[in-house]
């Protein structure tokens, strides 16, 4: 697993500025990373931080990367109010700090891009859910997109069936794109392959599943993020019900469970927290596939040598 201390998610860092002039002074020179809540933004979106005695402010270009040639949004600023803020002391006065958010991104982006290959695994908190996917905080507000195709092998059609704004999860680097100064994650390869799922189930059992889609053939349901079963259509069932459906048998050879829904039980329940199953290093490869079956194959290679 790659971290950086240094460079944490917003709201992991925790480590505020020190109050002695000559420390505040030599943490500027060394462009240290510091961490605390900012209380408000001005009309000219300059983002206001209380630091003891002193107070501190983010100037409107300095409070995120991209703010200042318009390809990080004003919501980026507005959005930080109440939140936890990373940012370096540009310059130190008597009663005021000069701030910038936009040189701790810099620092951790640039460590980032130098030292993350592809299946490293990595620590994030997710910032905000569009239908596409998932964009987390991977440090220092730096932000990495996870698509909605990469969170887990069952189909949903929210993320918000899987996660939460202001969760902390792991993920791993699918993609970096050092000309553009982007890093892509993926999910699913850390809930487990088909075998490691389905260990924890048996046949004969009655447990709890999710209706993930109705086909004309029959019914997906999820048992775990990354296990589903089939069963016979039923009327009236619909995405995102819960229901309870007994385990006819499993099939490793056909990567396959065979279910019988005995009863609806209503909507689905929030997500619970991801079960992981981490790697000790990073992952080269994954293979979601049971050995034995040979009706298809998924899998996800992480090649490092192709990186641009």
């Amino acid at each position: 697993m790659k971290i950086n201390e240094s460079y944490a998610p917003e709201g992991r860092l925790g480590i505020s500025p020190p109050q002695e002039l000559a420390a505040l002074r030599q943490a500027a020179a060394e462009r240290r990373v510091f961490e605390a809540v900012a209380a408000s933004c001005t009309a000219a979106h300059e983002l206001i931080v209380p630091l003891g005695a002193r107070t501190g402010i983010i100037a409107r270009e300095e409070c995120a990367i991209g703010i200042d040639d318009g390809t990080t949004r004003e919501i980026a600023i507005l959005s930080r109010v109440g939140k936890p803020v990373c940012f370096c002391v540009r310059e130190v006065r008597e009663d005021v700090l000069i701030l910038s958010r936009r040189d701790a991104q810099e620092q951790a982006l640039c460590w980032f891009l130098a030292n993350l290959k592809r299946g490293d695994v990595v620590r994030a908190r997710v910032t905000h859910l569009e239908n596409f996917g998932v964009f987390v905080d991977i440090g220092c507000g730096v932000t990495a997109l996870i698509g909605i195709e990469n969170l887990s092998i069952s189909r949903i059609w929210s993320p918000a069936e899987r996660l939460s704004v202001g969760q902390d999860i792991y993920a791993v680097v699918l993609d970096i794109d050092r000309h553009l100064r982007r890093i892509t994650l993926t999910h699913r390869e850390l809930l487990g392959t088909w075998s490691e799922n389905v260990a924890r189930f048996s046949s004969g059992e009655t447990v709890q599943g999710i209706v993930r889609s109705v086909e004309s053939y029959g019914v997906f349901i999820e048992l775990t993020p990354n296990l589903s079963g089939l069963a016979e259509r039923r009327e009236g069932l619909r995405p995102g019900q819960a229901v309870s459906v007994y385990i006819k048998s499993i099939l490793p050879e056909r990567m396959k469970i065979k279910l019988a829904i005995i009863d609806v039980l209503g909507q689905a329940p929030a997500p619970e927290p991801p079960r992981y199953f981490l790697p000790e290093g990073r992952l080269d490869s994954w293979i979601y596939t049971p050995t034995n079956c040979l009706t298809k194959f998924i899998s996800t290679e992480f090649n490092d040598s192709f990186d641009p």
